[in-house]
């Protein structure tokens, strides 16, 4: 069985050890989660894993031939298109590409002699390698995999740039899977996706073969995914079996016992020091030394250091209306693009209401409504007598870069120095942390300000934009038992599904420019989306077996024009695909015929048949393109 060992592994940069003594086993289609707070070393696990960063102690070992695929967080894209993005993955083969076409053209002017022998045997070894990495299935699996992944013929060559956050991550996604890993190594990977977005990879690695070890702080997607988590604390890594729940399942029972273990020894360990005490002079004294010993070589059981944890709560709010706010009949976007159409909605004083949508439907253009930073094509918005809003933006742009966080906290609030250091203290800025340049935290470390500034204003209705966004799970736990407490109304945006049902009593969904609400948890707002998608199913299918009970009428004069077209997408498509299945054919035995040796003795003919393994090869692209095309054509025409 295909096993990915990690063995003793140490890092310390300086003085300061991250991990030690890290050890465990990884096999192929397993699905593990890696969790611990910011700054445990994660990250640096994982890149040690790969061979990015060298380990101070211990190895890692993978069986030989097996790769290993990496979507790391916030990964960045190269300034070309989508096609030269996802070519790149295979940088290693079009160099090697590059060699034989050198080759071809070092034969073709080499006399016969020992020199076109050492050729001869050069350009054979580098089809072989080409070959054997995948090098004449490239440009056909580029295509497969970007479709896969929900993108268009057209996306490939639009430049990444262009792409959203959420589409850059499947971008990086595509890239390690071109090559077909034996082992998936995700960092952060449901960062910018939508909860659409990321039931779709939840729903693909569930059937992923191999194997998978994910670092995430999305607590309800670890339960989708993982079998096992991993946990980094203290520096040493522990291993449970199960997803999230689980794991914290059995992490409070091994601390209960572990405190009841401790408690025992420290109860022994006090009678027998009494005991020695008393008589360590007396009758008893050799008894006495006797017990000495024993407390010397016992093995003392250690509590496990509690990490430093984000601890805050909202102050006291003042009475507002009851009706905090209102959103009447608004249209907004920008420039001729609408985004919201007719949308109307009011926040009731208490309401915890959680807006979700896709990427892109407009969430954050909505809270910028009641915010006054967007004013409405049409409609109003209006707030309710006496309401205070406090606004938490996912961008962070009421930061000054270029200020310290203590100057940061005492710019806007009266503070003593000493007062501003206690609350940055609570939300885990201390010692030097203070004088640090606010453009150079971390996003953690800016949502943990931004929330401090934001608890500090006494706000009774706060709009939050992805408010747990780069938090770790200590941290997000803490937010949302402050958010619990907060005794005022908000409006939130938030991916975080596990977050979301916990603290929503009532759900927005935004989609195609229109809300619809539903009342209760996230939980209730999936059951309740589910029963309507199956009733709608029932009610169509109802819909049909009466229709197909009506008699048929008579056709009359000539087909409809949809119906021609229907017709005349399917004979193409099964015209195109019997050319793919001849073309395939043909592909195979080029490539039979480029992998053997002797092909190779004479030049002319191999570079013919590398000729005309490219033109199949392109034709072969072009057919898939066009058979794609006529794909979505059809599935238009159904609609």
């Amino acid at each position: 069985m295909s096993i990915l060992k990690a063995e003793n592994l140490m890092k310390a940069f300086g003085v300061d050890t991250l991990f030690h003594s890290v050890g465990f086993e990884l096999r192929r289609g397993e699905k593990v989660g890696l969790i611990g707070a910011n700054g445990t070393g994660k990250t640096t696990l994982m890149r040690c894993l790969l061979g990015f960063v060298k380990p101070d102690d211990g190895q890692v070992s993978l069986p030989p031939g097996e790769i290993i695929g990496y979507v790391e967080q916030a990964a960045g894209q190269g300034g070309g298109t989508l096609y030269e993005e996802l070519r790149s993955a295979y940088q290693d083969l079009l160099l090697c590409q590059e060699k034989i076409r050198r080759l071809e053209t070092a034969i073709a002017n080499r006399p016969a002699g020992d020199e076109l022998d050492r050729l001869m045997k050069e350009y054979a070894a580098a089809v072989e390698r080409f070959e054997w990495g995948g090098g004449y299935e490239m440009e056909n699996r580029i295509r497969r995999v970007a479709i896969g992944l929900g993108f268009t013929p057209e996306d490939m060559d639009r430049p990444t740039a262009a792409f959203s956050g959420g589409q850059k991550t499947r971008i990086a996604l595509a890239r390690a899977l071109l090559r077909q890993p034996d082992y998936l190594f995700l960092d952060e990977p449901t960062n910018h996706l939508d909860i659409g977005m990321v039931e779709w990879l939840e729903a693909f690695l569930a059937e992923y073969p191999g194997g998978v070890l994910i670092i995430s702080h999305d607590r309800y997607f670890l339960d989708r995914v993982t079998e096992r988590t991993f946990e980094l604390e203290n520096g040493s890594l522990t291993v449970y079996n199960g997803g999230y729940t689980e794991y914290m399942i059995q992490k409070t029972e091994r601390l209960a016992a572990l405190e009841a273990s401790f408690e025992k020894q420290q109860a022994y360990i006090a009678k027998t020091q009494a005991y020695i005490n008393k008589y360590r002079a007396g009758i008893k004294s050799k008894q006495a030394r006797g017990r000495q010993s024993q407390l010397d070589r016992l093995e003392r059981i250690v509590l496990p250091e509690t990490a430093p944890v984000l601890t805050f709560q909202f102050p006291t709010v003042g009475e507002c209306a009851e009706r905090v706010a209102e959103a009447d009949t608004v249209t907004a976007g920008y420039g001729e693009r609408i985004v919201l159409n007719g949308v109307s909605v009011f926040i009731r004083r208490g309401d915890r209401a959680a807006l979700v949508g896709p990427n892109g439907s407009g969430k954050t253009t909505f809270l910028k409504l009641f915010t006054g930073q967007l004013t409405p094509v049409k409609g109003r918005i209006k707030l309710g007598s006496r309401v205070k809003m406090g606004y938490f933006d996912q961008e962070h742009h009421g930061l000054q870069p270029d200020f310290r966080v203590l100057d940061e906290l005492m710019a806007d609030f009266a503070f003593s120095e000493e007062r501003a250091r206690g609350l940055l203290g609570a939300f885990l800025f201390r010692g030097d942390d203070v004088y640090r340049r606010v453009g150079d935290l971390s996003g953690g470390e800016k949502a943990r300000l931004s929330l401090l500034k934001l608890m500090l204003t006494g706000a009774n209705f706060l709009v939050l934009d992805e408010p747990t966004n780069h938090l770790d799970i200590p941290s997000r736990e803490a937010v949302e038992d402050a958010i619990l407490a907060y005794p005022g109304a908000f409006l939130i945006v938030s991916h975080d599904r596990y977050f979301l049902d916990k603290i929503a009593d009532r759900v927005l969904e935004l989609d195609d420019g229109r809300i619809t609400g539903y009342l209760g948890s996230f939980s209730d707002y999936q059951e309740q989306k589910e029963k309507a998608v199956k009733e709608a199913a029932k009610q169509e299918q109802e819909l049909r077996k009466s229709q197909s009970n009506l008699p048929a009428a008579p056709e009359k004069g000539k087909p409809r024009s949809s119906r021609q077209r229907q017709q005349s997408q399917e004979k193409q498509l099964k015209k195109l695909e019997q050319e793919i299945q001849e073309l395939e054919a043909q592909q195979k035995v080029l490539a039979e015929q480029l992998n053997d040796p002797a092909t190779h003795a004479n030049p002319e003919t191999s570079r013919s048949l590398a000729e005309d393994y490219q033109q199949v090869e392109t034709r072969l692209a072009e057919c898939y393109d066009q058979w794609l095309e006529l794909q979505e054509e059809s599935a238009q025409e159904s609609i």
